[in-house]
């Protein structure tokens, strides 16, 4: 990655997580430099959950059945999209 791709930023966090995190990264094989893949990597790992709980909780009064309904013709949609010739599920 070029450094024109990157942002340069500065974290605070405790020293017992400091170290925690260090030592975890020894074990796994990972290097200092490793350790801005991982904060990137647990950014967007958060971001994600995030915006997962965010969709549960507005449908949360939902009925199961019609949120199915819709899951199944979103991905019928899509299906018939990347696949027109394929044939459609009974």
């Amino acid at each position: 990655m070029s450094n024109e791709e990157t942002t340069r930023l500065t974290v605070t966090f405790s020293r017992e997580t400091d170290l925690a995190l260090r030592a975890f990264l020894g074990a796994q094989g990972m290097r200092k430099g490793d350790l801005s893949k991982f904060i990137e990597d647990a950014v967007r790992w958060r971001m994600f959950d995030q915006a997962v709980q965010g969709v549960k909780a507005r449908n949360a009064d939902v009925d199961v059945g019609d949120l199915q309904a819709a899951i199944d013709e979103a991905c019928a949609a899509v299906r018939s999209e990347m696949w027109p010739a394929a044939p459609k599920a009974s």
